[in-house]
């Protein structure tokens, strides 16, 4: 290979690829046929759609249109054990999907799990969907690195997410690279400015600035947490009642140091307060859900919690990160199908794709991320969930700054997304003209 050559094979492809839709399902709502037909005409876009918004069918026709137009493949990567609701859905969509395990393509589009990349050659596909497409930070080097080249040269991409960024600009900037439209490091140059010391913080550049980036993210990305966000009314899109319940557990094994509990200060202090409660906090989980007979999901962040909640609650099963990922889809499924009533895993293994509408109660041991925070309780908290959800946050005296955190950080995602909302209808769609009253569409100006 030549040096020449050599740079050609790193470069991103440019330009516009979109064209206008061949297909659409006639089964989607109207707000979803418009953010089908733009993501379709951009050829390369991101898709920021709460869950439960029907995500999963706009990707399915997004690919469905790519599939029509160039009469070639387009992969569709999820996270492990979604993969099959994938499937299972384009069946009710009337669209061939098939699943992929080994690198087979039975299908146009093929649907496999990210786990399972190195089995496919990127020659064979016209198009990629990133299905949850935040879920690629919780990947090693190795794994986003053969993500993101699988996707560099395919002239259609679509990333589909509820989550971007919810408290890390530099998110979007790794969302834009993976598209072809920005890299990372020009993103930064463009739009922010470095306060110094730290490498992580970043921060835009003033007001005229900030009113760049949103406005250039809108070029590429668009933001939905309700029909409403567009202009439609949000008529069956209307989240149940969230209950929210803290219980603050009393360490029995006293913390030397101390003469009273004082909270954590620092990760380390903060990592030995989570393994001195480990006891006090399972057991409190465990008796929240023994009780009930009804399914719930307790979610843990350490092996020993997750053994122990295991050991305490009898009709439970656990999905570890030591099961193979056949073992991990198969208790899903168990889980899924009513075979199991609990379900004790970690949010990082299962809190990104899965539809658990029929379960209603899960307890939390919080952690400092919000993503797996926000992910885990929309697995239950979604669209379609007809129950009120409750939600027992079982912690320790010494996490209270593990809890504030958490609020920051929640407050940090509702200004992202209110931010992409305000600027999609003040730059783009504010001449819509939309029927609230019968969700009938004449034609957006932003199409």
């Amino acid at each position: 290979m030549t040096y020449e050559e050599f740079l050609k094979s790193k470069q991103q492809l440019g330009g516009d690829y979109g064209f206008d839709p061949v297909w659409m399902p006639e089964e989607a709502f109207a707000f979803q046929r418009d953010l089908i037909t733009w993501a379709v005409r951009k050829g390369r876009a991101a898709i920021f759609a709460d869950c439960g918004m029907g995500k999963t069918l706009m990707q399915l026709a997004w690919a469905e249109n790519v599939a029509r137009k160039t009469g070639g493949r387009v992969l569709i990567l999820t996270p492990l054990a979604v993969s099959h609701q994938t499937v299972q859905e384009a069946g009710k969509f009337h669209i061939d999907a098939a699943r992929s395990d080994a690198g087979e393509l039975a299908s146009q589009i093929v649907v496999t799990n990210y786990e399972r990349l190195h089995h496919f050659n990127p020659e064979d596909f016209e198009g990629v969907v990133c299905d949850e497409s935040s879920i690629l930070k919780n990947f090693d080097g190795a794994t986003k690195t053969a993500i993101t080249e699988f996707m560099r040269t395919r002239k259609y991409r679509l990333l589909c997410t509820a989550t971007a960024a919810p408290n890390d600009f530099m998110e979007l900037g790794t969302s834009s690279e993976a598209l072809g439209i920005l890299e990372r490091k020009h993103m930064l140059t463009r739009f922010f400015t470095h306060d110094g010391g730290d490498t992580s913080k970043w921060r835009l550049k003033g007001h005229t600035r900030s009113e760049l980036f949103w406005k250039w993210v809108c070029s590429w990305a668009r933001a939905v947490r309700k029909p409403s966000d567009l202009g439609y009314s949000d008529g069956d899109f209307r989240l149940p009642d969230l209950i929210k319940r803290l219980h603050v557990v009393e360490a029995s094994r006293k913390n030397s140091e101390y003469l009273f509990e004082m909270p954590a200060v620092g990760l380390t202090e903060q990592r030995e307060e989570r393994r001195r409660t480990i006891s006090e906090r399972c057991e409190m989980a465990a008796s929240l859900v023994n009780s009930t007979g009804k399914p719930a999901v307790c979610w843990c962040h350490l092996n020993d919690e997750g053994d122990m909640l295991e050991s305490l609650i009898p009709d439970a099963i656990q999905v570890s990160g030591s099961d193979s990922d056949d073992a991990k889809e198969s208790k899903f499924k168990a889980f899924e199908n009513g075979d199991a009533r609990v379900m004790i895993t970690k949010p990082k293994i299962g809190g990104f794709g899965l539809n658990w509408q029929h379960c209603a109660h899960q307890t939390f041991f919080p952690s400092h991320s919000f993503e797996q925070w926000y992910q885990a309780i929309r697995r239950c908290w979604r669209f379609g969930q007809v129950h009120a959800v409750t939600i027992d946050v079982v912690t320790s005296e010494g996490e209270q700054r593990v809890l504030g955190n958490l609020e920051k950080k929640a407050a940090s995602a509702d200004h992202m997304f209110s931010e992409l909302v305000k600027h999609m209808h003040s730059g783009s769609i504010e001449n819509k003209q939309t029927n609230k009253a019968t969700n009938k569409e004449i034609q957006p100006s932003w199409l």
